[in-house]
């Protein structure tokens, strides 16, 4: 097994560098298994959101399920990303002030993390608090 810098998916996803991108696609379609760990995959997102590339709700959905199909690729928690992309996906936007704002997938990844950390260490969870009002319609996150 190898883990790949966020860098390196990126070049994979977006195919925007000749040279890099095929070093990339050299290695996520190679032999090896390849780790995506959890701050990789935030990274990745947080740059496709971003200006540069502003790819929407359906389209993160969308790569982190091209992501899931990939035989290579493993996550460092599957079922934590999977359950995130699950609450991530069910989030309805919530109206702050004059507009309309969206959980964002890492903070369903968060407040899935955290879910996932308790159960193991043997912690009741009692909540992720937060601030951001959009983030608190994901089942877990509570008003500080």
């Amino acid at each position: 097994m190898i883990a790949i810098d966020t860098n390196v998916l990126l070049r994979y996803l977006l195919n925007d560098d000749i040279e890099q991108s095929k070093k990339a696609s050299s290695i996520i379609e190679g032999s090896k298994q390849i780790l995506i760990t959890d701050i990789v995959l935030v990274e990745t997102i947080w740059t496709l959101k971003g200006k540069r590339y502003n790819l929407d709700k359906e389209g993160i959905i969308e790569t982190i399920n091209a992501l899931f199909a990939e035989p290579n690729l493993c996550f460092e928690d599957g079922q934590t990303v999977w359950r995130a992309l699950s609450d991530y996906s069910k989030a309805k936007p919530v109206k702050i002030g004059k507009k309309y704002k969206e959980a964002d997938f890492p903070d369903a990844l968060i407040v899935n993390k955290a879910k996932y950390e308790s159960r193991r260490i043997g912690k009741a969870l009692q909540g992720v608090y937060t601030f951001d009002k959009a983030a608190q319609v994901i089942p877990g996150t509570k008003k500080p």
